[in-house]
């Protein structure tokens, strides 16, 4: 007995992958944005909450090949749960962030970020190293809506989850 695959479930596997890869192309990019574009320095917390969206988005490319190119459908539907548990993971580490934010429980102790190059105004670095002060994982650098950046990223990373959980357990 052969196994049929509903062709409109495929469609939706890829659908599904798609969305998500953009989707979370589009989050990890917001904070590129707001690092980037606009000045805002990422504490520690900050950059490994990107980790899942790094590992996400090649993950769900891999899931839009798979269902793209007819590959079993086991092998879109795992790629699409572990798109899933990366924002599962997603969503403990912006919850973890948001609690060191609201002094709920403390945060690691060498939070601070890896600034890059800093402007030494023609003095050494260690001149410098008086002027500039790394975020600390303690204090959000915004609140949108009463949420931090680390809020919005647990709502996202959730929301996510429940879109890759929902394409990789959808009945044939």
């Amino acid at each position: 007995m052969t196994a049929t695959v509903n062709p409109d479930t495929g469609r939706q596997r890829l659908r599904t992958a798609l969305f998500l890869a953009v989707a979370m192309a589009a989050t990890v990019g917001s904070a590129l944005a707001f690092q980037y574009v606009g000045g805002y320095i990422p504490c520690k917390l900050c950059l490994e909450q990107r980790t899942p969206y790094y590992v996400g988005v090649p993950s769900m490319l891999l899931a839009v090949l798979a269902s793209a190119l007819h590959a079993p459908a086991w092998v879109s539907r795992g790629l699409l749960a572990i798109g899933g548990l990366l924002m599962l993971y997603g969503v403990y580490l912006g919850v973890y962030h948001s609690g060191v934010e609201w002094a709920w429980w403390p945060g690691p102790t060498d939070c601070t970020a890896a600034a890059g190059p800093v402007d030494t105004g023609g003095k050494g670095v260690l001149d410098a190293l008086d002027k500039f002060v790394p975020p600390s994982c303690d204090k959000a650098a915004l609140r949108i809506l009463g949420l931090s950046l680390a809020g919005w990223n647990a709502i996202a990373s959730f929301v996510l989850a429940v879109v890759a959980f929902r394409g990789a357990f959808a009945r044939d």
